[in-house]
């Protein structure tokens, strides 16, 4: 959940909170690590380095992002090259604020805001397939941004 990081001592009530995103799926090869990589890019091109944690992970991890995945994001100008899947747990998920999963969960967290994105898995799609996927993805980590943090207005 949302932990704070910096008390004021001067009774002012303001305090600097963290917001914890996660994006999780089964093998943590595809969608949750592009959903991860342009969540990576929005914090920063929002100055949001302290504010927002951002976690990934997967309930059965595979070896490796996919090599389609990969090249679909270089494309983009985002590298995920030598990212390796991790497990996500139970805890890691109740302590977010926010988990987007990628069409593969039933996750039912009591005080998470939860959102299934029902998104076909990239692992064996041709490139031009997997470009829609990802497109998808920024459009969606772009919307999670502005909600919680205001559009983004470039500056």
């Amino acid at each position: 959940m949302t932990t704070p990081t910096d008390a004021t001592d001067a009774g002012d009530e303001a305090t600097d909170e963290t917001t914890v995103l996660t994006f999780m799926c089964v093998r943590n090869a595809g969608r949750s690590q592009m959903a991860t990589a342009f969540a990576e890019r929005e914090r920063d091109r929002r100055g949001l380095g302290d504010r927002v944690e951002i976690r990934t992970g997967g309930t059965a991890p595979a070896d490796s992002v996919h090599d389609v995945v990969v090249e679909a994001l270089a494309e983009v100008g985002l590298d995920v090259n030598g990212r390796t899947p991790r497990e996500i747990s139970d805890e890691s998920l109740a302590e977010s604020d926010f988990v987007a999963t990628m069409g593969c969960s039933t996750l039912d967290l009591s005080g998470v805001d939860t959102d299934d994105w029902a998104l076909d898995d990239p692992g064996e799609q041709p490139i031009e397939a997997v470009r829609e996927i990802r497109d998808e993805i920024e459009r969606r980590v772009v919307a999670v941004f502005d909600e919680r943090f205001g559009e983004f207005d470039g500056e």
